[in-house]
Order: structure tokens, then C-alpha cells, then sequence
């Protein structure tokens, strides 16, 4: 690892950043204990701010990767250009170029995607979730294909808004992130 030093660096939106419960309930903290209780020697970064966008994403990166030089990098941002309607090509070049920022400064990356709901009609919901498969095949990443792998419509893990999971739903979230980030972990 080098002066890289081993950091996982959390990037993401409300779905990362806890919203709407205690930030240590979050899957994100959860994540920290459980590489202590695995003594894994790694540190957490949360750097996930509610309402980001890829756009908003890539316009922090650079910095982001300069403080922290993650090991690994999570990324997980997408689905604020889904809810906000903006073109699936603008997200995926948005996402590649974090990749590819990620990648040449050393970490390894684990794109986390997630899915639109189907009142955005069948040929952007598809678009939109095929397009995270094909950042990770095209830039050679880990992939979780969604984030709410396990959930499905059980409104019961979703706070009232039905987008943002409750604090029962933190450790589903974080199981479902190990799968795809464990194998990062050297």
C-alpha cells in the first residue's frame, strides 16, 4: 500500500450519508465496526453528502482523492440524476471520470448502483440500471448492482418517504456492499 495508506473512502449521496437517522446507525459506520471486529486494517471516510449528483460527485473527486488517497474507493452516486429525470449518458460520463480519477491515483474501485422506479418509464428505469454494469465491465471495477439488493418492496425498510432506508435497513445495506467490497481488501 505504500504512503497510500489503507482508507476506504465512502462516496456517495443520502443513501450513504444516513439521512434521516444517526449518522453511527448509518450502514456506512457500521461498516467501520465491522472491519475492526474482522481486524481488517482499514479506516472509513464518509465523504457521502445528501442530494448529490454525478456532476456535483465529479467536481469534488479531485480533492477527495488528494485528502484521503483511498485504497478503495465506494461509489456510490447515480440516483439523484435518476430522481431528478437527467440523461443516463450525462451520469455514466460523469461516473466514468471518477473512475478513471479513482483508478490513476492508485484505488480500487466498487461501483454501487441502484434503480429508478418504474413511474420513470421502461426505457430510462432499464437504461439507467443497465448503465452501472457497464461502467464496471468497460473501467474493470467491482460492482454491486443494487444497493437495495434483499429489500425489495417491503416498505417496512423505508422511511415514510419510501426512498431512504430506515435504521433497521442499515445492516442489509451493509451486507449487501461487503459482498462486492470484501474481495477489494488485501
Amino acid at each position: 500500500m505504500g504512503a497510500w495508506g489503507k482508507t476506504i473512502l465512502v462516496y456517495g449521496d443520502s443513501l450513504s450519508a444516513a439521512y434521516g437517522i444517526a449518522e453511527k446507525r448509518g450502514w456506512v459506520a457500521l461498516l467501520g465496526e465491522r472491519l475492526k471486529r474482522e481486524r481488517l486494517d482499514y479506516s472509513v471516510v464518509n465523504a457521502s453528502i445528501s442530494g448529490e449528483t454525478t456532476s456535483g460527485g465529479l467536481s469534488r473527486m479531485p480533492k477527495a482523492l488528494a485528502q484521503q488517497r483511498p485504497a478503495v474507493l465506494v461509489l456510490e452516486l447515480g440516483a439523484n440524476d435518476g430522481l431528478r429525470g437527467l440523461p443516463v449518458p450525462e451520469m455514466k460520463k460523469n461516473l466514468a471520470a471518477m473512475i478513471q480519477q479513482a483508478q490513476k491515483a492508485g484505488a480500487r474501485v466498487l461501483l454501487v448502483g441502484i434503480r429508478m422506479p418504474p413511474n420513470y418509464g421502461p426505457d430510462y428505469t432499464r437504461e439507467f440500471e443497465a448503465a452501472f454494469a457497464e461502467l464496471a465491465k468497460r473501467h474493470k471495477t467491482a460492482l454491486v448492482p443494487f444497493l437495495f439488493e434483499g429489500m425489495g418492496e417491503d416498505f417496512a425498510k423505508f422511511q415514510p418517504d419510501r426512498i431512504h432506508p430506515t435504521e433497521a435497513a442499515q445492516p442489509i445495506l451493509l451486507e449487501t456492499v461487503w459482498q462486492g467490497l470484501r474481495p477489494l481488501l488485501k
